[in-house]
Parts: C-alpha cells; sequence; structure tokens
C-alpha cells in the first residue's frame, strides 16, 4: 500500500474526483494498491510516506491516436507550400530510413515526451511492418515488439494498433515506398496479428501493452478485404481507422462504391461501439448520424489536423448525434493534451462563429475517458476509488495558469506546467524530467541523429 498526498484535486462532493469535477478541494490523500486507487479522502494532512504532489492533480491523459516515426517531421516539413499529399512524400522517405533498432530509439524518446507532457496511455496506429521492400524481418514481429519494448522503457500505457494495409489507392497497389506497410491479403494480416497478439501477451504485462486493431483508411484496404475483417476479426478488441481525412478520399470512395467511407463501413458491419474513426473532418450528415447512431468514437488530432491543411472537422455535431470526442496528437507536430483540448474548441469556434462549443469539463473529458473504446489498457475514468492511480499534476502558478481557475485549464495550461505525472501509481516524470529516461529532449536529439 502506497499513499499520494495531492495539494489539490478536482473531485467531486462526496470524494471521489471525476474529469471536470464540481470544485477543486485541497489536502487530498489516494491509497494505492496493485496500480489503483483504493481509498481517497480530502481536506486531510499528508501521512508519514506519501508522495506529495504539488499542484493541481487530474487524471493523466490518454492519446488516442499516434504514429511515433512522425515525429522526425517536426520542425522539417514545415516550409514553402503544399498540401497533405506533399507532406506524405516526405513522410514515405522518414519510413523508409526505420530499422527495428532505430525506431526502438525514437519511439522510446517519443513515448517519453508524451509522459512527461501528462499522458499515462497511447494509442500507437503501426503499419511499418516489413523491410523496406516488403520481406518479413528474420525476427517475427520485430518492428512491433520494438514499439512494445519502448512502451515499456518509457512507463507508458501502449495499445499497439497493427494496421492492415494493401492498396496505395482505390484500385491501386502499393507504390514501392508502401511496400513494407503491406501484407499479402487480409487473411495474412489476420493471421499475422493473432501472432502478435499472442506473442504480446506472452511476453508483456496486459495492463503495460496490449494488441489492437487497424484499417489503414478505405484507399489502403479494398471492400473485399473489408467483407473478410468484419467476419473474421477478433470482437474484443479495438478497431481504429482513418476516416475522411480528405475530400479526395471522399470523391474516390463515391466513384469507387457509390457511397461514402462511412457509407462503406456501415455497409458491412464496421460501424459499432469499438470503432475508433480517426479524424472524420469531411463528412456529410449521413455520415454524422451513422458514427453517432452506432456510438462510435471519433478521435480528432486538432494539431496535426491544423498543421496539415486537412481542414475543421464537425466535432460538436457528431458528439451531439451521439459519438464520443478522443483526442490524439497523430504526427506530433505537438504533444501536449492540454494544446489539443483547446485547438479542438478554437477549430469549432472558427468554424461556427461561436464561443463555448465543448466545456472545459467536456475537453477535460475528450483528453481522458474518452479514449477508453479506443484502449485495449486501462485507462484511468477519474481519481475514483478502483480507478487506476494515472495522474498529471499542474502548477497552477506559471506564467500561463496563474489566475485561472483550474476548472478551465483547458484553456490555459500546456505540458510545460505538468509538474509530475504517476502511472500505475508510480511517479515516474517530475517536471519534465522522465525519473528513469532522464530529459525527453537529450533522447530525442540523440535518435533523431540518426535520421536524415
Amino acid at each position: 500500500m502506497s499513499g499520494f498526498w495531492c495539494e489539490a484535486a478536482l473531485v467531486n462532493s462526496d470524494g471521489a474526483s471525476v474529469p471536470g469535477g464540481a470544485v477543486v478541494a485541497t489536502g487530498v490523500r489516494l491509497e494505492v494498491h496493485e496500480g489503483r486507487i483504493s481509498r481517497i479522502a480530502a481536506g486531510v494532512e499528508p501521512e508519514t510516506g506519501d508522495q506529495i504532489l504539488n499542484g493541481v492533480v487530474f487524471p493523466a491523459a490518454a492519446n488516442a491516436h499516434s504514429h511515433a516515426f512522425h515525429r522526425i517531421l517536426r520542425g522539417r516539413t514545415h516550409d514553402g507550400r503544399g498540401d497533405f499529399w506533399v507532406w506524405r512524400e516526405q513522410m514515405y522517405r522518414s519510413a523508409a530510413e526505420l530499422t527495428p533498432e532505430k525506431y526502438e530509439k525514437l519511439a522510446t524518446a517519443v513515448f517519453t515526451e508524451m509522459v512527461v507532457s501528462g499522458f499515462s496511455s497511447v494509442a500507437e496506429f503501426h503499419y511499418v511492418h516489413h523491410q523496406p521492400e516488403g520481406t518479413p524481418y528474420p525476427e517475427p514481429h520485430a518492428m512491433e515488439l520494438a514499439l512494445a519494448r519502448a512502451a515499456m522503457a518509457a512507463g507508458i500505457r501502449l495499445t499497439l494498433l497493427d494496421t492492415l494495409y494493401l492498396a496505395g489507392g482505390i484500385g491501386t497497389p502499393l507504390s514501392p515506398e508502401q511496400a513494407r506497410f503491406g501484407d499479402a491479403d487480409a487473411q495474412a494480416w489476420l493471421d499475422r496479428l493473432a501472432s502478435l497478439r499472442a506473442e504480446v501477451a506472452r511476453t508483456f504485462p496486459p495492463d503495460r501493452v496490449s494488441v489492437g486493431a487497424a484499417l489503414h483508411s478505405v484507399r489502403g484496404v479494398p471492400e473485399e478485404a473489408l467483407k473478410t475483417v468484419a467476419r473474421q476479426l477478433p470482437t474484443d478488441i479495438p478497431l481504429h481507422i482513418h476516416l475522411s481525412e480528405q475530400p479526395a478520399e471522399n470523391e474516390a470512395c463515391l466513384q469507387a462504391y457509390g457511397v461514402t467511407p462511412a457509407g462503406l463501413l456501415a455497409r458491412h458491419g464496421l460501424l459499432s461501439g469499438r470503432l475508433s474513426a480517426v479524424h472524420a473532418t469531411h463528412l456529410t450528415p449521413d455520415d454524422i448520424q451513422l458514427l453517432g447512431d452506432a456510438g462510435s468514437t471519433v478521435v480528432m488530432c486538432p494539431s496535426t489536423e491544423a498543421d496539415l491543411a486537412d481542414g475543421i472537422g464537425p466535432a460538436r455535431a457528431l458528439s451531439d448525434a451521439g459519438s464520443t470526442i478522443a483526442l490524439g496528437t497523430d504526427q506530433h507536430a505537438v504533444i501536449d493534451p492540454w494544446v489539443e483540448m483547446r485547438t479542438l474548441e478554437h477549430g469549432e469556434r472558427l468554424g461556427s462563429g461561436q464561443r463555448g462549443r465543448f466545456s472545459p469539463q467536456e475537453l477535460l473529458h475528450a483528453a481522458t475517458i474518452g479514449a477508453t473504446a479506443s484502449m485495449a489498457t486501462p485507462i484511468g475514468s477519474a481519481l475514483e476509488v478502483g480507478a487506476v492511480c494515472d495522474l498529471m499534476a499542474v502548477a497552477p502558478d506559471s506564467v500561463r495558469t496563474a489566475g485561472s481557475m483550474p476548472q478551465q485549464f483547458a484553456f490555459s495550461a500546456t505540458a510545460s506546467d505538468v509538474t509530475a505525472v504517476v502511472i500505475a501509481g508510480e511517479l515516474v516524470a517530475s517536471n519534465g524530467v522522465h525519473v528513469r529516461l532522464g530529459s525527453p529532449g537529450g533522447l530525442l536529439t540523440e535518435a533523431l541523429k540518426e535520421f536524415s
């Protein structure tokens, strides 16, 4: 049994903290047993041996969409003109340089940056499976296991989303640059996925590393393959897909199949509560209703969608229709849960001409338990008894947060204000430094030296 004493924490009236809870209580003591909160008391003094968390304590954030290797591109792809498709060619060049050894080093640094920023869990949308020419590595699952080891080193909970990627576009084979992403067909991917799940289960703690599934997009997965996945994919794992990220994707899908990407998924029974649709930027009203009626999660990545000039997705309309909104950092132009929260709201304001489209409580929900259906690892729903003890403490007196009500930190705080991060009852980061690995800046600098 261990304990944390929080200078302040967001709690409701009976002492069980919730995202966006009613009051900020002071002197909150958490007892932790086997990585979960076993008791909460407010208005108390610390006990001998308690670890002190200064600032205001919130549930740690959940990153519902990541491509770790895209971190290579930060600060290297922002000059000149172009669009998503131009950026994609630069991304492919970076993917070609990855080896299991280089990827483990890079991902360890990227996951460490996430941890010190306030994330305790990540869904890694992974499709760099094979050697550059497309042949498997001699060690089965070499790239996937490299990512798992990186997550374990950083202490972050990982949902490894093994991705089906069969086509370079609708009716177009994979290009040479995409060869390492692909499998022979949907059945070969399902077989590899089953093998990967068994290997991960043998090798890693289930509450730290789990395997989910992803379909790259309707551009990358032909309709016949969708049918196979719908029939055979195990029902006990989350499923993700990039959906309607670009107008060109929608146009190609309509031309080939007579329906939008959301309509194509609905045709094959793939819209459900376990589906996480990533981006969902360019949707029709019918698409919005389909996703809402299915209870699907929609993962918005506001900083990436802005950086790539993708557009502003209909987050408010999706939420109103019944979808759960989650947040991800995608290509990691920014790794900061607080920035993603307010960028989601700012996009809504820019698109609608109205303020207050999402309340601060809704934004915090999107950054934490909104990702629950997206993850195969446990996510704390709040600082409540029985929840995993994943916490982030935020300074209330920085140049950004001074004078802010803690319930409104979504509009003032940044990752620089995160003073401590706890995962499974263990302090893993303090004031921007990882307890075991040190400064993520140093790790990233060394890792990125290996890429052109």
